[in-house]
């Protein structure tokens, strides 16, 4: 496996009706940014462009990028509705923080 491959591929429905395609990692991430319409990136597509590429140069780790990438699918209506949403590692996200 890549070094650059998410842990859990980031499935996305790009327009309704169409299949599901997967992005497996930061190299298929970019492109999907790189392709986003100027009109729709807004701060969330930003923090998601720097996550990905700063993890394709080593700065940042590659499955926090994954975080921001899921994150901006999301927001950006593109994440399937099938996908599991990936946890930070090392924290139970069932319980609150105060716990």
């Amino acid at each position: 496996m890549s070094s650059l491959q998410f842990a859990i591929p980031v499935r996305v429905r790009m327009v309704d009706g169409l299949p599901i395609e997967e992005i497996y990692g930061i190299e298929q991430a970019l492109d999907l940014l790189a392709e986003w319409p100027v009109g729709r990136q807004g701060k969330l597509y930003q923090a998601a462009f720097n996550a990905c590429f700063s993890a394709s140069v080593g700065v940042v780790d590659v499955e926090e990028a994954g975080r921001a990438f899921t994150a901006f699918c999301r927001v950006g209506g593109i994440l399937a509705k099938d996908m599991m949403w990936q946890a930070k590692r090392g924290r139970d996200h069932r319980r609150p923080l105060s716990a």
